[in-house]
């Protein structure tokens, strides 16, 4: 089909696709003082807009929304057809609360005085 199409055509088809991709992703990443709006997420990586993009390395952080998702480290690899890939090397999923450093005592007894 996309054969018979005239190049015009098909650059429009692609910024359309473009466009809709970047209105409907909530992700994004944030790479120092500058954020980028995610085209697409997958397991191990993502990719960003090529011409919006550079070419990112190190820690990063991942938000959907306003939610913190995860700290990544990241090295691009790849561009096509318009988006720049990065893959991640290692990632560390965001905690709302430092973790703890002992373990929760254990409820106590029902019957239990307070101070005895």
């Amino acid at each position: 089909m996309n054969d018979i199409l005239p190049d015009a055509v098909l650059r429009g088809l692609d910024e359309a696709r473009r466009a809709r991709s970047l209105k409907s992703s909530r992700m994004r990443v944030k790479a120092g003082d500058r954020t980028f709006r995610i085209l697409r997420h997958w397991d191990g990586g993502f990719s960003l807009d090529a011409t919006e993009a550079p070419g990112l390395r190190g820690h990063v952080d991942l938000y959907d929304g306003q939610a913190h998702v995860l700290r990544a480290l990241v090295m691009s690899s790849a561009e096509a057809d318009g988006e720049r890939i990065f893959e991640i090397k290692s990632s560390t999923t965001a905690m709302t609360a430092p973790p703890a450093d002992f373990a929760d005592a254990p409820e106590p007894p029902a019957g239990l005085l307070p101070g005895y």
